[in-house]
């Protein structure tokens, strides 16, 4: 599936945490189920800046006024991953401190995204690999506490129930 876009840029819409201070960024957790219906992967990228060598990473970015949690999700997905789906409801709200910005605590929503297409071409598709892990990959891999414990969550419940449901459908 091939699709024109251009990631957005700037923080003249992005929001701040009225409890942190900091920006307010959502992620997902894009997945799918095998054909096999037993096995749930999950689609990781790579750090932008460090490259593989920065471990896997979950899509994620500022959540931006102009649009609801769910459409700022779905947004990150295509422009940092390249893939498209359907939301479901958030797996948490994590706070952190940024890396990059030492002083600054950041508050986190991520949410499963279903992945429905990849597409060909996207936004960061020079400078991020994408690859297909399972959840306990993707959390060994991930240097970021608060993705590795929204990958959990991921696992503990979406996961699972996904299997569930995909094996009672057979």
């Amino acid at each position: 599936m091939a699709a024109v876009m251009v990631a957005r840029q700037g923080r003249e819409l992005q929001r701040y945490s009225a409890s942190t201070g900091g920006r307010v960024v959502v992620g997902c957790v894009p997945y799918r189920v095998r054909a096999d219906g037993e096995v749930v992967e999950v689609l990781v990228i790579s750090s932008q800046k460090k490259g593989p060598a920065g471990g896997v990473l979950i899509p994620k970015g500022g959540w931006e006024l102009d649009e609801s949690m769910d459409e700022a999700a779905r947004r990150e997905a295509a422009e940092e991953a390249g893939v498209v789906g359907e939301t479901g409801p958030a797996l948490g709200r994590w706070c952190y401190r940024s890396r990059s910005y030492p002083d600054a605590t950041y508050e986190g929503f991520v949410l499963p995204l279903r992945v429905t297409a990849e597409l060909d071409r996207w936004p960061e598709m020079a400078a991020r690999r994408r690859e297909w892990v399972s959840a306990a990959e993707a959390i060994a891999r991930c240097p970021h506490l608060w993705m590795r414990e929204a990958l959990q969550r991921f696992a503990d419940t979406v996961a699972a129930e996904a299997t569930h449901f995909a094996s009672s459908a057979l």
